[in-house]
């Protein structure tokens, strides 16, 4: 799991800051968003078992190619879950509602499940989790105290990270739907973080084990590994925009070339990133970042060397 020394938020709010400036988030090139609805799609389903792998995502949503002997079920998921993340956006302009929920279950799961958009009306217990969804009577009433809730600390202007935390956790906590309630807290994770003006948040399948133990975590009252983690996958967000929209100063470099402009060595930046301190983000076994998020861990948190 990832470190309690977690990504400074002050470095979060800087690259935000400029990827702002050279574009907001609606009008960013439609290529960005293609390639960033594919890949949020092919990990919130991949980490629930679907055969899709990224090169087939890449096929399916950005050639618009179907690969051969897949499941009929892991194809319309992919397809119908792109579009659904695709109008975050315009949903951003709205507050979040029942409906909402409702909306985005139905809309991803139409024609895959019989109760697509429908509550659930069995009892579940959740195999792996330290925490027990409410009785089937109870989720209307737990969902309508986990939105008020939400909106009051909304309005109150409470921290973009820390509400974060608290309402995924608890939408899980609550998993109102038969199937497919970790895709759906997913996206209204996003679609918080859109309303806030941040870029969304992919959950690949590297990332699995430290979602499924932080969430374990937050049932137990410890939100600290879910928010660092939150905040690791938004750093990796912010570079990879930046590196399509920003300056030289954006584009992602090795670590060993970024060990050449640093005091720090290759190693020691390699354990600042799998760590979640330096921004970066990991491409096989290899972790790039950028000049610009380097400056920043110096600037804000670097030890010296």
């Amino acid at each position: 799991m990832f470190s309690d020394d977690k990504m400074e938020q002050i470095i979060l709010n800087e690259l935000k800051s400029k990827l702002l400036e050279r574009k907001s988030l609606d009008s960013l090139p439609d290529s960005i968003w293609k390639r960033t609805s594919a890949l949020n799609t092919w990990g919130t389903n991949a980490i629930e078992g679907s055969t899709i792998t990224w090169k087939d995502a890449e096929k399916i949503l950005l050639e618009g190619k179907t690969p051969g002997g897949k499941p009929v079920r892991d194809v319309s998921e992919t397809i119908q879950h792109e579009v659904v993340f695709r109008g975050l956006l315009e949903r951003s302009k709205a507050p979040i509602t029942l409906e909402t929920v409702l909306e985005l279950h139905g809309q991803v799961f139409r024609l895959i499940i019989p109760d697509a958009g429908q509550w659930r009306r069995i009892n579940l217990r959740i195999q792996g989790a330290k925490f027990s969804p409410p009785r089937m009577e109870k989720i209307i009433g737990e969902l309508d105290a986990w939105l008020a809730e939400y909106h009051r600390r909304d309005i109150e202007g409470e921290d973009v990270f820390t509400l974060a935390v608290w309402m995924h956790f608890e939408f899980e906590r609550i998993h109102p739907f038969c199937d497919g309630n970790g895709r759906i807290g997913r996206l209204l994770l996003n679609l918080h973080f859109l309303k806030r003006n941040w870029p969304p948040v992919h959950v690949l399948p590297i990332h699995r084990d430290d979602y499924l133990d932080s969430l374990n975590s937050a049932a137990q009252g410890d939100y600290v590994p879910l928010e660092a983690l939150l905040k690791t996958l938004m750093a990796s967000s912010l570079l990879d925009m930046l590196d399509a929209v920003g300056t030289a100063d954006d584009e992602l470099i090795s670590l060993k070339k970024a060990a050449k402009t640093s005091p720090y060595s290759e190693n020691y930046l390699a354990l600042r990133c799998k760590q979640g301190e330096l921004p970066a983000l990991k491409s096989g076994r290899e972790w790039r970042t950028s000049e610009r998020a380097l400056a920043l861990y110096r600037k804000h948190t670097g030890r010296k060397q």
